[in-house]
């Protein structure tokens, strides 16, 4: 379990500095509750947006940052200019992203981007050797093994945000030396859950939109919706715990009050649950090793008698078998599956494809990209490109 992070690697004491990557997403936003109610602990350090130039402004005049910056360059003056008389550093570009993470004065970095961007500045921070509070699954998914490498030789931590990863690290919780018989990932199955093929063929936007349990942005929602959330999932959990796909398994819970859980090696079965509420995973992560007491609302069983466990449709719910073969496959497979799901969810989005047909374009990308069997970074990066091309003219079949 060299994977997972030590808590005495990570020292507890109050006013850690925090750079949040992606702070107006709904991963951002949550964690800067976790900082308003945590007042003396946290000091927000850097802030950083994609395109919501107000939202990122109204931030840094609350949190005063030693720096903010905004992925969209178009933004950049109007951002600069708002935080000139506040002693504000403001940049913009990806490239400004990728490099604040390297500050001093950061202690963690919450990645809470979406997609593919969240890897380049992942990689500066672990080098950089800031431990990482990871919201941003993708990381793993295009780059599990150079990620986790860099991130044991620096010695620093990746700590898991996702609900379902969080969960399995808090079961790991005094039994690292323990061997693990399997990983158990709960899924809510989305607003789809018990539907066919043929109900789904004219499923809509604003109905896959529709989380019966979880509040989260519209990428992550629509993953949800096609299950490729909990084969990503699947992917980040086989690096975190360095656990091989056959030992995760995938159970669909509509709940959502158990998070995930460990089974080990004497059949004995831990799980961590709660009410589905992201600020309780963000917590944990910035504020590890230490439990803080918060006023979050309390789980009660008498308000949920009855909770309910079912296998999930793999023949309807295609984009989760894909990531468990994409996970087999190794290598390059991993990253083509992830770059194209970002172009299918996109023209989902957008109507130009329908809701089955987004794994119709995953399978085209990992069939129509050569796999390579250990790119590294450089290459991961052109595997990207071409998987998206790939996707995209797919797409333009449909």
């Amino acid at each position: 379990m060299e994977s997972v992070p030590h808590s005495e690697t990570f020292d507890p004491g109050e006013g850690r500095g925090l750079a949040i990557l992606g702070s107006t997403g709904s991963i951002g936003t949550q964690a800067l509750d976790v900082v308003r109610a945590q007042p003396g602990r946290f000091r927000v350090e850097v802030l950083t947006a994609g395109r919501n130039a107000d939202l990122l402004i109204a931030q840094a005049l609350e949190f005063k940052p030693n720096a903010v910056a905004i992925a969209d360059e178009s933004q950049g003056q109007k951002v600069r200019d708002a935080l000139w008389d506040h002693d504000i550093k403001a940049y913009a570009g990806d490239d400004a992203i990728a490099q604040l993470v390297e500050m001093d004065g950061i202690d963690i970095v919450l990645t809470a981007l979406v997609g593919f961007a969240g890897l380049r500045p992942t990689m500066n921070a672990i080098a950089a050797g800031k431990h990482i509070a990871l919201a941003n699954k993708e990381t793993l998914v295009v780059a599990g093994g150079p990620v986790m490498e860099a991130a044991q030789k620096k010695g620093v931590d990746i700590l898991p945000v996702d609900s379902e990863h969080s969960a399995i690290f808090q079961c790991l919780a005094g039994e690292f030396h323990n061997p693990i018989e399997k990983l158990i990932l709960t899924a809510s199955g989305g607003p789809f859950r018990g539907r066919k093929k043929e109900d789904l063929a004219s499923v809509t936007r604003e109905q896959a939109l529709k989380h019966p349990n979880w509040d989260m942005g519209a990428k992550i929602t629509i993953d949800s919706a096609s299950l490729m959330n909990k084969g990503l999932e699947v992917i980040e959990a086989r690096w975190l715990f360095d656990i091989p796909a056959d030992r995760i398994e995938v159970v669909v819970h509509p709940q959502s009050i158990v998070h995930s859980g460990v089974q080990f090696e004497d059949g004995s079965i831990k799980v961590q649950m709660g009410l589905p509420d992201m600020k309780l995973p963000i917590q944990y992560a910035l504020g590890y090793p230490q439990r803080l007491a918060n006023s979050f609302p309390r789980f009660s069983f008498a308000e949920y008698p009855n909770l309910s466990f079912e296998q999930p449709d793999l023949q309807t719910f295609r984009n989760l078998q894909l990531a468990y073969d994409a996970l087999a496959a190794g290598g390059s497979a991993p990253c083509v599956l992830n770059a194209a799901n970002e172009v299918a969810v996109a023209a989902f989005l957008e109507g130009s494809v329908g809701f089955l047909e987004m794994s119709d374009v995953v399978e085209h990308a990992l069939n129509a990209v050569e796999h390579v069997k250990k790119p590294d970074i450089e290459a991961l990066f052109a595997l990207d490109t071409a998987a998206r091309e790939a996707a995209k003219s797919r797409v333009r079949r449909s």
